[in-house]
């Protein structure tokens, strides 16, 4: 069974720092794209950043290009989430996912994955 673990949310001041991770199993990790996607209150889930594990391509959505990055260690079967200049617009529940494919269909889709972790909360003050 696959099982996604997503953890490091919490709260932060604006211009601070966050790192997510999401450790998966019960899967071939280097066969995988791996993503985070978001959802803010009263909003639609949207891709944030995915990354593709055997080649390290990735998508990244405009709106965190500079400010977030994604990496995968593939030896712990884990992908990390780095969140930098965090803004209040950052606020939202994060949640990793995975699924075969192409990083740019899985990615730019919000439900197109087949597998999702539970959420961890952001919360970015002003």
């Amino acid at each position: 069974e696959v099982q996604l673990q997503a953890s490091g949310g919490g709260l932060v001041q604006a211009g601070g720092s966050l790192r997510l991770s999401c450790t998966a199993s019960g899967l071939i990790f280097s066969d995988y794209v791996i993503g985070w996607f978001r959802q803010a209150p009263g909003k639609e889930r949207e891709g944030v950043l995915c990354i593709r594990t055997r080649d390290g391509s990735t998508y990244t959505t405009d709106s965190v290009k500079g400010r977030f990055t994604i990496s995968s260690d593939n030896a712990q079967k884990t992908v990390y989430l780095q969140m930098n200049n965090q803004q209040p617009e950052d606020t939202a529940t994060y949640y990793c996912a995975a699924d075969y494919g192409r990083v740019e269909r899985l990615c730019a889709s919000s439900n197109a994955m087949d597998y999702w972790g539970q959420g961890t909360q952001v919360t970015v003050s002003s």
